[in-house]
């Protein structure tokens, strides 16, 4: 990324109140980020989206300066290595994408693992009982052995959010920390060393650009990350009240899937995991088999299979041919994610997918998942 636009963006995305919508209208209105700080504001009016209150915030906001602290991001970001990621680049992870709240730019220290096959969040209590916290390293065992391919996602926090981590690198799965602050340090800094570690194979992510303290509203904020990341979000242990429910609770807002594992009734740390699923806003789980039940994985690592030689001799059209080639290349996809990698818009691909069930070759799964039908 040249470095100029580079400046521009990072100091549009430090503008509070212009998301991904409004800024897709900012840049296709006036051609470039550079516009909105060069432009005066009789041109930035006639922009669609723009109303009163956003005209009000962009008569108030000191571009001079903005571009002077974007300025300081990029010299910190060349310096410690650091991958800004803009809503529009191509490594903009896929999933949080389709988050109508997602944010502009994100920080990326570390790999990047955000198109795993599957991604889980795992999130929780930050005081959790020893029963708890074997829940955890159990389910993040079982899904290492039966699903390597998965990466799992949390907050770094005390509690549920650092056994998850924990977990994942003791078994070898990838993981990803979505911190409240900016990479410039570590909270809590006794994690320090986890990160680290993370850092070889998974990633720490921020939408927070350096001297960005930890404060409070950050961690709500940063939840979102979090659950947009995911393709579901499990809740392991969490009281009536807590971060927890409120990642869930986004989790659900952007049609993810919910599991919590349930507790005895009157536990402290059962009360909020029992409540979304007495609510139906989870779904009940036990054990990794529970989440491939919930989310429709295959069991277990399948052995690859002999592909029919007449499997593509009924398609019809060069978007069947698309899809069968890149199911089979993938095992499986969701409907978001099949329409991502094969250009075919989310309406129309349902009908073509419709079609390929209706013939054999295709097979939908709960949650939205599509894979070919293979020979025997």
């Amino acid at each position: 990324m040249e470095k100029e636009m580079l400046k521009y963006r990072i100091a549009l995305s430090m503008i509070k109140g212009i998301g991904p919508k409004l800024a897709r209208n900012l840049i296709a209105y006036l051609k470039s980020e550079s516009a909105l700080f060069e432009e005066k504001l009789p041109t930035l009016r006639k922009v669609p989206g723009i109303g009163p209150a956003l005209e009000q915030l962009l008569r108030n906001i000191d571009r001079p300066k903005l571009l002077q602290q974007a300025e300081e991001e990029c010299c910190f970001i060349r310096k410690h290595q650091i991958t800004p990621i803009f809503f529009s680049d191509p490594s903009y992870p896929h999933r949080l994408s389709y988050c109508t709240d997602a944010p502009l730019m994100i920080y990326v220290k570390g790999t990047n693992c955000f198109e795993a096959h599957h991604t889980i969040a795992i999130v929780g209590t930050r005081t959790p009982t020893e029963e708890g916290k074997e829940l955890c390293e159990k389910l993040v065992s079982d899904l290492a052995e039966r699903h390597p391919d998965t990466v799992i996602v949390s907050g770094l926090a005390y509690g549920v959010d650092i056994c998850a981590h924990k977990a994942a690198l003791k078994h070898h799965l990838p993981t990803i920390g979505v911190l409240a602050h900016g990479l410039d340090r570590l909270y809590p800094s006794m994690h320090r060393n986890v990160a680290k570690e993370m850092l070889k194979e998974g990633a720490l992510i921020t939408e927070f650009k350096s001297k960005t303290n930890p404060d409070r509203h950050n961690f709500v904020q940063r939840n979102r990350i979090i659950a947009g990341l995911s393709d579901a979000v499990v809740v392991v242990q969490s009281a009536a009240k807590g971060g927890a429910l409120i990642t869930a609770q986004l989790a659900r807002d952007y049609n993810r899937d919910v599991l919590a594992f349930p507790g005895r009734p009157g536990d402290t740390f059962s009360k909020g995991c029992n409540n979304l699923i007495k609510t139906n806003v989870a779904a009940l789980i036990e054990s990794a088999q529970d989440l491939e039940y919930a989310l429709g994985w295959e069991p277990g690592i399948q052995p690859p299979r002999a592909v029919q030689g007449n499997l593509f001799a009924t398609l019809e059209n060069e978007d069947q041919q698309k899809i069968m080639e890149t199911l089979l290349e993938e095992e499986e996809l969701n409907l978001n994610l099949l329409s991502l990698k094969c250009g075919i818009p989310v309406s129309k691909l349902s009908a073509i997918l419709l079609d390929l069930e209706f013939k054999g070759l295709v097979k939908s799964k709960p949650g939205g998942i599509y894979r070919v039908v293979l020979s025997t």
